[in-house]
């Protein structure tokens, strides 16, 4: 059976000698420098540094000098000196995709340069190097992960990815209309379309699934947590990756059939090996270099697609899944039994289906989902007869604006159900939170949603030299937002003392698009998860009012390239301290997403909160004060003890065991949209 397992090789190579530098300790460099830095490393990646201190630093920095400035011996940076000097690196201007292994293995290479870098200074001077030497897009993904992952950039605030690479992110017939007031130098704002037409009904919902915002979420969630990642070479563990990737495509699922029940669509259907993909898909981008993203025509049959994997295989790996479900158990590698009917067990499947280098077995298992982007990428042109470049589903800035991305994941959740449904219910012992009591549950004010427009530069999506000054160019989108408003929780503490719960806030549509109501275990299943929070109760009464912006599912807009430039450098010219830390994580959906679209008439939902035990819940300490973690964790570590989506995470096969817990109640609300 062939199938192509993407998953990365480590890195190992030999050490080097060394050399003492005159360069100040890290403990000089404060997180202003480092923020020019990497404000300057990716500003125009694809033209020369516009900063003499990089610059400089590209032209005499020794990447193998010192194996003293690196935690790896050098190891790393040797191996990618050694490919340098053989000629085998790819080389500038083309594309790069991370699901092609030897591009994937290079930037990995830089990755790992980085990561092991010691100092600043060295991290600094690798990157400034090797900007001059590698291909574009493998620098901008090692720069990337490697300030998200490395313990030398925090808080250091990563410039968005739509404003480094626009290509990705913006339709081509604005990037030639961008092209063209650049040549004639002429300051212009051009507005951005949705894909498609209003002939294509999937129209209706593009707003989701080509979001910028959205499109954010999704990358930067697999640089946090990539499929890559082994810890023997990296040095620590990512705390619940596979169940991760379970919950958070579960929650884009859910969430995009929510957004098409509000334009009067029918859920989206799974995607099936054997049967017709019937909607095509015309992206309307191009690559930098490399030409047009192929399209995808209606009512397409998969096909094999050479050098990746046969349909057939496949569809053994999916049966190899669905019965080590059925029978509960995973068979490792060496044949031993890993049992997945617990709460652990969805860690282990999300590992299994993604496939990570986590996978107990993927030479068996093989990567459906890794492999399922790459097939269904290549639908255009399964055997390479007009060579052309990979598809939108190979990149993960661009998948979301594939509507049968949605299916796919569709597909997939629909596995991970038979999973979940496969577990014992929880019980009223286990589900209880004894002397708390929820007395109301309300949101103030109208749930409302709207669409802005919004700007983003396309400065570093056109050609340029440094003899001809820029001109501002941008691009407006639609996006939807939605009003501030606030959870209103009424909750009685009949203990004499203080008690730290977690309060849990979710939401599911009342009806499906035919207009039956959705049962309790069907309902929970869709649900959108709102809030997640830590509260310290007082005794007797207490008003809980959180407000929507906080949410800790979400993320506020990641600042432009422009605004991150002038900030760290007022900080450096005002020897003041540069503060970004509301924006050091993109890891969440917009908040403005936070609410579904709703329609003119109010879409009905049913709001459901519930408070559990927060001490038992607790992976961290003084959650209730801790800023740092929001749902997805922070830097690999979880806070949440419970399973993602706990306690809707489970059937329930008798809604009343839920409905009489005291420390649960629900509300029905409405969500308008006034566009």
């Amino acid at each position: 059976m062939k199938v192509l397992v993407l998953c990365a090789l480590a890195v190992v190579t030999a050490a080097s000698s060394g050399f003492q530098s005159d360069s100040p300790p890290v403990s000089e460099v404060n997180v202003a420098q480092k923020q020019h830095d990497v404000n300057f490393l990716l500003f125009k990646v694809y033209e020369v540094l516009r900063d003499e201190h990089l610059k400089h630093l590209a032209e005499t920095f020794d990447p193998e000098a010192s194996s003293s400035h690196y935690t790896d011996d050098g190891h790393a940076a040797h191996a990618l000196m050694k490919e340098l000097k053989d000629g085998r690196l790819l080389e500038q201007k083309h594309w790069f995709s991370l699901f092609n292994t030897r591009q994937r293995e290079e930037a990995l290479l830089l990755y790992e340069v980085l990561e092991h870098s010691a100092d600043w200074n060295t991290f600094a001077g690798n990157a400034a190097y090797f900007r001059n030497h590698m291909n574009e897009g493998e620098f901008v993904y090692a720069l990337y992960t490697a300030v998200i992952h490395s313990h030398l950039t925090e808080h250091v605030v990563l410039p968005p990815l739509y404003e480094v690479t626009p290509h990705l992110f913006t339709n081509s017939e604005v990037i030639e209309q961008a092209y063209h007031a650049k040549m004639t130098q002429t300051r212009s704002k051009f507005r951005s379309d949705f894909t498609g037409s209003k002939r294509n009904p999937e129209q209706h919902v593009a707003y989701f699934g080509e979001d910028i915002g959205m499109n954010t979420h999704h990358v930067t969630w697999h640089m946090e947590f990539p499929f890559w990642w082994q810890d023997s070479v990296e040095g620590h563990h990512l705390d619940r990756k596979g169940e991760n990737f379970f919950w958070v495509h579960h929650q884009l699922t859910v969430r995009f059939d929510a957004e098409r029940l509000s334009n009067h669509l029918p859920p989206v259907e799974e995607l099936h090996w054997k049967k017709t993909i019937k909607e095509g898909f015309a992206p309307h981008a191009s690559y930098k270099y490399g030409g047009a993203f192929p399209s995808r025509p209606d009512n397409t049959d998969f096909d094999d697609v050479d050098g990746v994997a046969h349909v057939r295989d496949m569809v053994i790996i999916e049966s190899r899944i669905r019965d080590a479900i059925a029978h509960g158990f995973i068979t490792a590698r060496d044949g031993s039994i890993i049992d997945i009917r617990d709460k652990d067990g969805i860690d282990i499947l999300g590992d299994v289906i993604e496939s990570s280098m986590y996978s107990p077995n993927s030479e068996y298992y093989g990567a459906l989902h890794n492999t399922a982007h790459v097939m269904l990428g290549r639908q255009g042109d399964p055997h390479g007869k007009y060579d052309l470049p990979p598809g939108v589903l190979e990149h993960f800035e661009t998948a979301t604006r594939d509507p049968a991305f949605f299916r796919l994941h569709k597909y997939m959740d629909n596995i991970f159900r038979e999973h979940k449904d496969s577990l014992t219910p929880y019980t009223k012992e286990e589900l209880q939170f004894p002397g708390v009591k929820i007395d109301n549950l309300a949101t103030s004010g109208l749930l409302e949603t709207y669409f802005e427009d919004f700007e983003y530069s396309l400065l570093n999506a056109v050609d340029d030299t440094v003899e001809i000054d820029d001109v501002e160019i941008s691009t407006i989108v639609p996006r939807l937002n939605h009003h501030d408003f606030t959870f209103n929780i009424d909750v009685i503490n009949e203990h004499e003392e203080d008690v730290l719960a977690t309060v849990r806030i979710f939401a599911w549509p009342v009806k499906d698009s035919n207009g039956v109501e959705f049962s309790f275990t069907d309902g929970r299943w869709n649900a959108i998860e709102m809030d997640k929070f830590w509260v310290k109760l007082h005794p007797r009464e207490n008003h809980i009012v959180r407000r929507s912006r906080d949410s800790s599912v979400t993320v506020h807009d990641v600042p432009s390239f422009q605004y991150l430039m002038d900030r760290t450098e007022d900080a450096l010219t005002d020897h003041t301290e540069l503060d970004l830390h509301d924006f050091e994580s993109a890891l969440g959906l917009p908040n403005r997403f936070l609410l579904p679209k709703g329609n003119s008439k109010g879409l009905e939902f049913t709001l459901v909160a519930i408070l559990t035990n927060g001490e038992a819940d607790a992976a961290v300490e003084n959650l209730h004060t801790n800023t740092k973690f929001n749902h997805y964790g922070y830097r690999g570590v979880y806070p949440d003890n419970q399973p993602h989506g706990y306690p809707l995470d489970r059937r329930v096969d008798d809604e009343r065991i839920f409905t009489r817990l005291p420390n649960f109640k629900q509300v029905n609300v409405k969500v308008f949209n006034r566009s």
